[in-house]
């Protein structure tokens, strides 16, 4: 039988039209460009607004995939190799490191040149370690309130925390010139790291340019505050133009150094082995442009795609499953017309934020964790991906996500278990009852039970809403859901003035540890949104930051997902399937599984873009 094709109502299919209608991009042929020729114009859509350039003040995943393209990391993930394949960047080689990986040295090539900005004062600035000296600097910095200071604190570079402290305790401004022992500039091109315990990992952590790329110190200074309007990186792309919330524009970088496609996909792979073959030796960015809309309506998003006013639909939306991808088959309309799919289970996790310092659902008392553990127990997650997620999902059971170390798929946990019955036992047990009559629960204390829920204005979070408050009233419990835009929850959510929130997160690594940082204490008010404390838990975080992968580490990550389990600060819900389409003139596209950068390895056929288009 046929799918049944379900119209939307004729007052939301309005704003849908009306919302593209007003996108900057809304059936806009291609700019050519000076000579004449076509420019190769990438455009697609975040569903999700960005929040800024700035990599030391940003950890949002849109925010970050602009910052991977301009600035440059010292290493970087081969496009096409999987799992992964790390090799040097802005590096000459691979790092010189000491038996114990306590002494890290890393030669930059020359030769390497920032994008032209008027900071410079009209000349040509190279990238030298320096550059990355005072990148890193700028984390510890108190002024910057970088959310990432407490994963390069963890790293524990010689120096770098004291130097913050002496910024905190002096009230006065941080002192960049300060010598650090474990952060220095051994010459113009060399640049050495000293860490006070091992870190076996370090290359992960600086791989990618998102958060450790090089910021020139002059560009920070010039603009200040407003360098998150500012981004000037050695990187394949400029800011172009940005209109916040609504429209991103990049542009290749005239300064770009002379960076051949090289990518080597394994021996396996029929689909790399033929990108390799076509691109091999090309000069990268292969396209001139990209453009960024703002479209965080589902039905606007797709709408641009089949009007191929966007060339890729990334992260089709659960509600255009049935009609793009029937059966989890590319549809024949869209076969026809040549559109691709790229279908894979995601580095991902969804997760329900319990906010531990909330008087409600916060706290570590038997009651607290019964609460929440009912809570997590009265969740439907298989109702969920049958009815919201159309299929394209699975449970989680733990924080870890898919293709990272520690992640063990034969897992099981009460996390993943839906017991109803379970969840309402566990409360009359701790004083969770109806005590007038009303249906619903108050507190031991007889006081009302309520939960304020902060979701966004958007019809996926309304749906998913209504199956959480379904799930809860089911067992007696009222929810209040709180509108607000994702980054206002996002900062909200740092400052511990949310009760629950419902999030995404993805990997940025091959490393499964970087899943812990939720529930070490060092990341409250960072990745930590829960405010989760646990001296067991840390002293455990800790140890395996310093461990070598193998079997006594991953012991300590079943350990610490027991933990995470039994004191419920967190609901993990699904590890997405995503599914990304493009039109025929995208060439080359790849989902990367942990890294944020693929613009420079995509080329456009302008001509058939064009044509289409008009």
């Amino acid at each position: 039988m046929r799918a049944k094709r379900t119209q939307a109502s004729r007052p939301a299919r309005r704003r849908a039209l009306a919302a593209l209608a007003a996108s900057p991009f809304a059936l806009a042929a291609p700019a050519a460009a000076a000579d004449g020729t076509r420019l190769k114009v990438l455009r697609y859509a975040f569903p999700i607004a960005e929040t800024g350039f700035d990599p030391a003040q940003l950890t949002d995943l849109y925010s970050r995939i602009v910052t991977a393209h301009v600035f440059d990391g010292l290493y970087t993930y081969d496009h096409l190799a999987r799992p992964f394949k790390i090799k040097p960047n802005t590096a000459a080689a691979m790092p010189e490191v000491s038996p114990d990986f306590r002494v890290w040295t890393i030669r930059l090539r020359p030769g390497i040149y920032f994008a032209d900005d008027a900071a410079f004062k009209g000349r040509r600035r190279e990238l030298v370690a320096a550059d990355y000296v005072y990148s890193l600097k700028r984390f510890a910095d108190p002024r910057w309130k970088a959310p990432a200071w407490a994963s390069v604190a963890e790293l524990k570079i010689v120096g770098l925390a004291e130097l913050r402290e002496a910024a905190l305790k002096n009230k006065r401004p941080f002192d960049y010139d300060r010598d650090v022992e474990g952060l220095r500039a051994l010459d113009r091109y060399t640049l050495q790291f000293r860490f006070a315990e091992p870190v076996p990992r370090f290359l992960q952590t600086i791989a990618g340019g998102d958060l450790y790329g090089a910021v020139a110190r002059e560009v920070v200074e010039a603009y200040g505050d407003q360098i998150h309007a500012h981004p000037v990186g050695t990187g394949p792309f400029r800011l172009a133009d940005w209109r916040r919330s609504s429209r991103i524009v990049l542009e290749r970088n005239p300064n770009y150094r002379e960076h051949l496609y090289d990518a080597e996909p394994n021996g396996d792979d029929a689909e790399g082995q033929e990108l390799a073959a076509r691109f091999r030796g090309r000069r990268l960015p292969m396209i001139d442009r990209v453009e960024i809309s703002i479209i965080e309506e589902q039905q606007p998003r797709w709408l641009a795609f089949l009007q191929k006013s966007q060339d890729l639909m990334e992260r089709l939306p659960n509600e255009f499953v049935n009609l793009a991808i029937p059966n989890n088959r590319l549809a024949p309309n869209l076969a026809r017309e040549g559109v691709r799919m790229f279908r894979t289970l995601a580095s991902d996790v969804t997760i329900t934020i319990y906010n531990m310092d909330d008087p409600v659902v916060g706290g570590y008392t038997p009651e607290k964790v019964a609460l929440r553990r009912a809570l997590n127990l009265a969740t439907n997650t298989e109702q969920e991906i049958r009815l919201e997620r159309k299929g394209q999902a699975v449970p989680a059971q733990s924080p870890l996500v898919p293709h990272t170390y520690g992640f063990d798929p034969a897992f099981r946990s009460e996390n993943g278990e839906y017991d109803p019955a379970r969840a309402k036992a566990l409360l009359d047990l701790f004083g969770y009852v109806d005590r007038d009559g009303d249906g619903w629960r108050e507190l031991p204390d007889g006081k009302p039970l309520v939960l304020r829920v902060a979701t966004q204005p958007d019809q996926a979070s309304r749906r998913l809403d209504e199956l959480q408050r379904k799930d809860w009233a089911a067992i007696g419990i009222r929810t209040e859901f709180v509108p607000a835009k994702w980054p206002e929850n996002l900062k909200n959510a740092r400052a511990g003035k949310l009760m629950i929130w419902r999030v995404g997160s993805s990997a940025a690594s091959p490393d499964g540890q970087p899943a812990l940082y939720r529930s070490a204490s060092v990341h409250i008010g960072g990745q930590n949104l829960a405010r989760f404390r646990n001296e067991r838990f840390d002293r455990i975080f800790e140890k395996m930051s310093v461990l070598p992968d193998g079997p006594e580490r991953l012991a300590l990550f079943a350990e610490a997902k027991k933990i995470i389990t039994a004191y419920a600060p967190y609901k993990h819900g699904v590890h997405r399937i995503v599914t990304d389409l493009a039109h025929p003139w995208l060439i080359g596209y790849r989902r990367p599984p942990y890294w944020l950068h693929w613009w420079q390895y995509v080329d456009i056929d302008a001509e058939q873009q064009a044509r289409t288009v008009a």
